[in-house]
C-alpha cells in the first residue's frame, strides 16, 4: 500500500493516477473527506498534525511526501512507527545550494535533512519549475492576448508534473532508488515568451509576452506572498543563484520514455486558458 500526500495537487494527483494504472494499492491523503481521487481511496489526515496520520498509515509500505510541513520529523516518526519502508520526498533544485538564508531553499533543506535522518530508506526528487506554473497566466489570457510576468530573461527546462509523478511511482515500487537524488527536467529550456508563443499556437491566438521590470515584479509579488519568498525568487532569478536551464536525462532513464514537451502539456490544458 502506498500513501500519497498532496493528492489533490499537481504531482500528488498525477502520482495517485499513475499508481492506480500500475494496479498498486494506493491511498490518497487529503485534509477533507470526499470521494476517490483519480481512482485511489481517499483518507483524511493533516501532515501539519502528525497525530492525525495513524489511520492513513496503517498497512502502508511506501509514502510520498511534499516538502515544508511544520513537523516533518513528527510525520516521519509516525511513518516509521507504522512500518513504512520507503519514502519518496519531493524537493527542489535549490536544496543542493545549502543556502538557508533563502527562505525557499531553507524549507527544502530542512525537509531533506529530516528525511535523511528518519531511519527509513529514502529517495529525493529535485525537479525544475513546473509546466503548470503557466496556469498563473490563465486570468490574463481569459481577459486578453498579453501576458505580463516577471523574470522574462530566465530559461527554465520546465517539467510536466505527470513526469515527476512517473519517476515517483518508479521510486516507490521498483528497486534501485533508495538513497538516491533524482534531479528532473523537461526536454527543453524555455523563456516565458517561448511558453506564451506555444500557448498562442495551441489556442489559435496571436499572444504576446511582456516582461515586468524588476520593480513591477517586486510590487506585484509582495502583494501576493510573504516578502521572504519574494526575496528568494529574486535571489534565484535576478541574482542567478538557481540555474534550471539544463536539460537532464533522468526522466528518460527511469521511465523509459522522453519527458513530455510544453506543447504536449499546453494541448492537454488548453481549456484552462480559454474564456
Amino acid at each position: 500500500m502506498i500513501l500519497v500526500s498532496g493528492a489533490t495537487g499537481n504531482v500528488g494527483r498525477e502520482l495517485a493516477r499513475a499508481l492506480v494504472e500500475r494496479d498498486v494499492p494506493v491511498r490518497a491523503l487529503a485534509r477533507s473527506p470526499g470521494g476517490p481521487i483519480e481512482g485511489a481511496a481517499r483518507v483524511v489526515g493533516d501532515l501539519d498534525h502528525p497525530d492525525t496520520l495513524q489511520p492513513a498509515l496503517e498497512g502502508v509500505s511506501g509514502l510520498f511526501l511534499l516538502p515544508g510541513y511544520r513537523d516533518m520529523p513528527g510525520v516521519l516518526a509516525a511513518a516509521r512507527a507504522a512500518g513504512v519502508s520507503r519514502v519518496v520526498q519531493l524537493s527542489g533544485g535549490s536544496a543542493g545550494s545549502g543556502d538557508t538564508g533563502n527562505a525557499i531553499s531553507a524549507y527544502m533543506i530542512r525537509t531533506e535533512e529530516a528525511v535523511r535522518s528518519a531511519g527509513i530508506p529514502w529517495t529525493l526528487l529535485r525537479p525544475c519549475g513546473f509546466m503548470t506554473n503557466a496556469l498563473e497566466w490563465a486570468p490574463q489570457l481569459q481577459a486578453g492576448d498579453v501576458v505580463r510576468a516577471p523574470f522574462g530573461g530566465v530559461r527554465v527546462a520546465v517539467i510536466d508534473p505527470a513526469d515527476i509523478a512517473a519517476v515517483a511511482a518508479a521510486a516507490l515500487v521498483e528497486h534501485g532508488h533508495a538513497g538516491r537524488i533524482h534531479a528532473l527536467s523537461g526536454p527543453e529550456a524555455l523563456l516565458p515568451a517561448d511558453r506564451v508563443r506555444v500557448l498562442g499556437e495551441v489556442l489559435g491566438r496571436d499572444l504576446r509576452f511582456e516582461a515586468q521590470s524588476d520593480e513591477e515584479a517586486w510590487a506585484d509579488m509582495t502583494a501576493r506572498m510573504p516578502e521572504p519568498y519574494v526575496r528568494a525568487f529574486f535571489d534565484f532569478y535576478v541574482d542567478g543563484s538557481l540555474d534550471e536551464s539544463t536539460v537532464l536525462p533522468t526522466v528518460q532513464e527511469i521511465t523509459g520514455r522522453a519527458p513530455r514537451t510544453f506543447p504536449d502539456w499546453a494541448r492537454a490544458h488548453a481549456d484552462a486558458f480559454r474564456g
